[in-house]
């Protein structure tokens, strides 16, 4: 058994991610409730009975994009977010996140903020998944701050829980603003100031 049910044949699980992914980028791009199922069908070259094999509904299958969009937004800052125990690392990982909102032209804003916006007040178990998602995200930074306090670059009297949940609410506002702007300036003086902030607990070398 998975998580998802039975266990999958190599070309049923290709065929689910198939239907994910479509739906994914559907609902980035139109919201969920602007993304029917035939649409989904349709994006993914998939029959309706293919899709309800997989999900019981569209509920299910949101809460599958959550899942992904939570694996991919880590998998892509991975090798990054491994190397926050210096404040080069903390530096590299502000430019990558500055430089890909810029590549994608300042639009979107965050997979998973936009999902929040728009499930969280009605939809308890995809709220629920959305803050399981961030906290991930915030564990990721929040690691990197205490290796930098155990290898002696931060004073242990920095608070990596405050300091990391810090820096992922300017994350987050940067990338909304960035989204209602359509510039990175908000972005870059969130992520500078929490980066400077915690330079505060910098011990001197």
């Amino acid at each position: 058994m998975t998580a998802h049910g039975p266990k999958l044949t190599q070309r049923g699980q290709a065929t689910r991610e198939r239907i994910v992914t479509a739906a994914a980028r559907l609902m980035y791009e139109r919201g969920v409730a602007g993304t029917s199922t035939p649409d989904v069908r349709t994006a993914a070259g998939v029959s309706s009975s293919q899709i309800y094999h997989y999900f019981a509904d569209k509920s299910a299958l949101t809460m599958a994009v959550i899942e992904q969009q939570t694996e991919m937004i880590l998998r892509r800052q991975n090798t990054l977010l491994d190397k926050l125990d210096s404040f080069e690392g903390l530096w590299a990982w502000r430019d990558c996140i500055v430089d890909l909102v810029r590549e994608l032209g300042c639009a979107g804003g965050c997979p998973l903020g936009s999902l929040t916006t728009e499930l969280a007040d009605h939809d308890p178990r995809a709220r629920e998944a959305l803050a399981a998602g961030f906290s991930r995200w915030g564990t990721a930074i929040r690691d990197g701050l205490r290796t930098m306090i155990d290898l002696g670059r931060l004073s242990p009297d920095a608070d990596p829980d405050h300091l990391s949940l810090a820096m992922l609410a300017a994350l987050q506002g940067g990338l909304l603003l960035a989204q209602a702007q359509h510039t990175t300036a908000a972005l870059e003086a969130g992520l500078d100031a929490m980066i400077e902030r915690i330079a505060c607990h910098a011990v001197p070398t």
